[in-house]
């Protein structure tokens, strides 16, 4: 079953079209990593572009598919989406406004600066920047983007369903990270079309769970804080369409704790010798927390995202790595 919505001919044709540096991203069988964790692990790498995220892919897909390029945008992010967009826009030379929360990553901030768009620090967390944004989209008649919201944008992070799709051996269980659900939807549709037989397992934080807790209510559901170390999935309000996008498409939605999300960084880093951010190490963090589910399986995750700033490195990725199995 696919969402009513999600085009797989647009996602084809987003695999097609899209930005070439955002395409056949890396992956490959971790051997040292699943040993460790008891099954056969394979993992995407989403960290080695220009924005060091799968952000660029739906980005590009929603700038190319503009009717007008010549109105502004404004969108809100936690960093990684407002890069894409940034990117994006800025190769067809469109104004961008990027709300972000007071207390964003400050690489994020940076590096969106650094790609032309202009960035407000406002609110307490991402949900309230995208309240801001949309204020200001309102007052000064941009148009407001919304990561979830937005099909052309699912649709483009449904790409990295094509390339997992092409993987030679049967995949048991794919775990998504799970944010704003944008990536889940998109990669899930593809999936449930071309791999039927994939369990398809969305990894929410623990201190965010408001799109688990929409999928089992079958509609949204908010919660009162969002506090974790994983920025790019700490959703607190969700959005309507991009609940029911997964509503049919996923099998079960786990929680992840930062404990599990740090050790997951530090493996990560231990047997692979990656820098992946919290949000992109929840797929790992999740069989760590739970071993047994997982074992003897063949377990794909996304590794969605990789930007850090040097003293997150040291404290999260980094410390502790030589006593992860394998690490030494």
């Amino acid at each position: 079953m696919t969402s009513s919505r999600i085009s797989l001919d647009r996602i084809a044709r987003a695999a097609r079209e899209i930005d070439p540096v955002f395409l056949r991203s890396p992956q490959f069988r971790a051997e040292s990593l699943g040993a460790s964790l008891g099954a056969d692990v394979v993992v995407k790498v989403e960290a080695v572009n220009p924005i060091r995220s799968f952000k660029g892919r739906g980005a590009d897909f929603f700038v190319r598919e503009l009717a007008d390029a010549s109105r502004p945008l404004a969108c809100a992010s936690a960093g990684n989406f407002g890069q894409g967009l940034a990117y994006a826009a800025r190769r067809r030379a469109i104004a961008l406004d990027v709300f972000a929360a007071v207390n964003a990553n400050p690489l994020k901030i940076e590096r969106m600066r650094a790609l032309g768009a202009r960035v407000h620090l406002a609110g307490h967390d991402f949900d309230a920047a995208k309240a801001a944004a949309r204020d200001h989209a309102a007052r000064h008649g941009a148009r407001y983007v919304e990561d979830g919201r937005e099909v052309a944008i699912t649709e483009g992070a449904g790409t990295i369903g094509v390339e997992l799709a092409t993987w030679p051996d049967p995949i048991d269980v794919l775990l998504v990270p799970l944010g704003n659900g944008a990536l889940l939807g998109g990669v899930a549709t593809w999936m449930r079309a071309h791999a039927p037989a994939t369990s398809i397992v969305g990894v929410c934080a623990e201190a965010a769970p408001s799109m688990a807790l929409s999928w089992r209510a079958s509609q949204p559901v908010e919660t009162e804080s969002a506090n974790t170390i994983a920025d790019g999935i700490a959703v607190r309000v969700p959005i309507p369409e991009a609940v029911a996008d997964i509503q049919a498409l996923v099998d079960d939605i786990v929680l992840v704790d930062d404990v599990a999300t740090l050790g997951a960084m530090r493996r990560l880093f231990a047997h692979l010798g990656i820098v992946v951010e919290p949000a992109g190490a929840v797929g790992i963090g999740a069989m760590i927390a739970d071993p047994r589910r997982w074992a003897g399986k063949r377990v794909a995750t996304i590794l969605c995202g990789g930007n850090l700033t040097l003293e997150q490195v040291g404290d999260y990725a980094l410390t502790g790595a030589r006593e992860e199995p394998g690490g030494r």
